[in-house]
């Protein structure tokens, strides 16, 4: 029946319940009683269904307390308080209602019925209060079991049920009462087994089992007066015996197994006693450690975290005063404290590191004796014993978690223990915050990059113009951390273009934006300058006063005229520029320095122009470090010969496939190597001597 039960849905078994018990209104209502076997089994099989049932539906409610052991033992208290109150005042108050309803035209007439109706009313309210009981004795039983031992209380369950069915024997023939003695006495024996299934009372706190203590004393007295009234030839036991004899055995049982369950218990718990608070105290251990192992992935703030290890620490080893303090490069840097002032753990920290008193490799444990404290600071915190434990990261100490008792006895080796188990936490802890904190600046720096990276696109010229005397290629190859490459194209007029290659000091955005300025600066001033050392004066005028100190740029900037066959060029402190005629390779190096390096006039008299008459099949080639210095495995750069060699050697290519093949010969060079540093490389062929008109 249970199994089917278990299947079908709350609502149901509710629907199924009101259905029962409506019968059994009508069974008590229409058939009279009667003194045969039948009616009395029939009545006891009616009746016990219905409080099964009940049992049953009244575990939905119960499982929401399974883990609540004190809730549930003042819930039977409860119960049992109000049996009591029941049984105390059943006899009188039902006396006078009996009179008043006397009182009452047609009450003889009607008599009969409104027993049975009181009766009925009075069976439900105490059915449900032992059903409730009877549920709460279940989940007692069940609580923190760590084996399946249902089968001990399914037991005493049917042979509560059978005694229940049985009871009406004992009373109509005496030759058969040895049936319900002996299923009473085989339920008394299984309520004994299981009264000492209290696993859970060694889960609670001291305070705790105190309060059990007293609650279940009070409990002993209140189930042992109610069994002795429940036996009594009074109002409850005529009053259950008339509805259901078997309802009156339950009262009794439920009685007697509450007795013996609470004198179990009691004595349960005063053997528990004396090991209370080192229990509380291994409780308190792991659930500081559980808490801080949450803290793990939720606290990013390295303050923050060591405020919570300081707390903790006060706990786990019940120390007066703690404090979290990191080391780096010999100097130390308290995060946190708790119940000491930050002078005072900083001046014990630096006398016990200055005599090499801590360990960095385990935890240390020193009396006050052991110290040479300034005497201010001794008046100042009366301290007994200080423990210590490293906080190792990477395999390298990075700090201490050190905690102090006022109290005169020192640190045990369970607290010792703890203490080094809860550093090692800390440690983990401590390690994936700076690992978050680590990661956060990481994605920081990338977000800079990618800022940095979408400027100098930006700035980058989109199209190549167009000479029909004149080949142009440019390629630009940027590092995963941006630098600051910037070359651009300025057509003058019909017959002249202008040109700019540059690299500015330094990475990331800062880099980036300084490109964009000195952008802006080139485009404003090839507009209105027609000589290269005149612009890159102009240039420096304006950069030497909006860049840092440790900021510069290095430039070329050239302008061809096509009309004159002619280039002329002026160097700010760039790699310098080559040109292959006839296989041979030159480089023009001519005179200047950085723009925004000297702020005096020492740029405008150093920087130098020079004038180059350009013939048929001259290829120019304008490129940065990053080409260069470019490395291998074995951090070689590439160097100057590399690229002049290829130069020579492939000076008949066009300037796509020569710019084509050095990039190749770069990349296969570096292959091995991570390329630090944007590339960026600038071919010129010039491929006649008269005038080139614009396209």
């Amino acid at each position: 029946m249970y199994s089917l039960l278990k299947n079908i849905s709350h609502k149901k078994r509710i629907d199924l319940f009101i259905v029962l018990f409506s019968i059994l209104i009508f069974f008590k209502l229409i058939l009279p009683a009667s003194e045969s076997y039948i009616y009395y089994f029939f009545n006891e099989i009616l009746v016990l269904t219905v409080f099964g049932l009940g049992l049953i539906i009244s575990k939905t409610y119960l499982s929401d307390k399974k883990n609540q052991p004190l809730h549930l033992v003042l819930n039977s208290g409860v119960i049992v308080a109000g049996i009591f109150l029941f049984n105390s005042l059943s006899l009188n108050l039902l006396d006078n209602v009996k009179n008043d309803l006397n009182k009452i035209p047609l009450y003889e007439s009607f008599s009969s019925v409104i027993i049975v109706i009181v009766n009925l009313i009075g069976a439900l309210i105490f059915s449900a209060a032992l059903i409730y009981l009877f549920g709460i004795f279940h989940q007692l039983f069940l609580l923190r079991q760590k084996k399946d031992l249902s089968f001990y209380f399914n037991s005493m369950s049917i042979f509560f049920a059978l005694s229940f069915v049985t009871q009406f024997l004992e009373k109509k023939n005496e030759e058969l009462e040895f049936i319900p003695i002996t299923f009473f006495a085989m339920s008394v024996i299984l309520i004994i087994i299981n009264s000492f299934r209290v696993a859970w009372i060694a889960f609670i706190s001291k305070r705790q089992k105190l309060y059990v203590l007293l609650i279940s004393t009070i409990l002993i007295v209140l189930f042992a007066i109610n069994l002795g009234m429940a036996e009594d030839d009074g109002f409850t036991k005529n009053f259950l015996v008339n509805f259901s004899p078997g309802l009156h055995f339950f009262l009794t049982i439920l009685l007697l197994y509450g007795l013996i369950y609470y004198s179990v218990l009691f004595i349960t718990t005063l053997f528990h006693l004396p090991t209370a608070e080192a229990i509380d105290k291994k409780v308190e251990e792991v659930s500081s450690l559980i808490d801080l192992s949450k803290l793990m992935t939720r606290v990013l703030d390295i303050k923050d975290l060591s405020d919570s290890i300081t707390n903790y620490i006060l706990k786990v080893i019940n120390s007066d005063a703690a404090w979290f303090v990191e080391v780096k490069k010999e100097k130390i840097e308290i995060h946190s404290t708790a119940n000491i002032e930050k002078n005072l753990a900083e001046e014990i920290t630096k006398n016990c590191l200055n005599n090499n008193l801590l360990d960095k490799e385990k935890v240390s444990v020193l009396n006050k004796t052991q110290l040479v404290v300034d005497p201010a600071i001794n008046n100042m915190v009366d301290y007994y014993t200080i423990i210590s434990a490293p906080i190792i990261r990477h395999e390298i100490n990075n700090g201490f978690i050190i905690a102090i008792r006022i109290k005169t006895f020192q640190f045990d080796d369970d607290e010792i223990k703890s203490f080094q188990a809860f550093a090692q936490y800390a440690a983990i802890a401590f390690e994936n915050a700076k690992l978050i904190e680590e990661s956060i600046e990481k994605e920081r720096l990338e977000s800079e990059l990618k800022v940095a990276r979408d400027i100098q696109y930006k700035i980058l010229p989109r199209e190549i113009p167009q000479y029909s005397h004149l080949e142009l290629s440019a390629v630009f190859i940027p590092a995963f951390e941006v630098g600051g490459d910037y070359y651009d194209f300025f057509p003058l007029d019909t017959c002249k273009l202008g040109f700019v290659i540059a690299d500015v000091s330094g990475k990331g955005i800062s880099a980036a934006f300084i490109m964009a300025e000195v952008k802006g600066i080139f485009e404003s001033l090839s507009k209105s300058i027609q000589q290269p050392r005149n612009l890159l004066i102009s240039a420096n005028s304006i950069l030497k006063n909006s860049l840092e100190k440790k900021n510069f740029v290095t430039a070329i900037y050239g302008i061809f005229d096509c009309k004159n066959s002619r280039l002329t060029i002026s160097r700010a402190g760039h790699v310098p520029m080559y040109l292959c005629r006839n296989k041979i390779v030159n480089k023009f190096i001519p005179n200047g320095i950085g723009l925004g390096i000297e702020k005096t006039n020492i740029f405008e008299s150093n920087i130098k122009e020079i004038d180059i008459d350009l013939i048929y099949g001259d290829v120019i080639t304008l490129f940065t470090d990053g080409i260069s210095e470019a490395k291998n495995k074995d951090l070689e750069e590439f160097g100057y010969a590399r690229l002049e060699k290829l130069i020579c050697e492939n000076s008949d290519l066009t300037v796509d496939a020569l710019s084509k093949k050095i990039m190749e010969e770069v990349t296969v060079f570096s292959e091995n190597y991570q390329q630090h540093d944007d590339i960026t490389l600038i071919l010129f062929k010039w491929k006649n001597n008269l005038t080139a008109e614009v396209k």
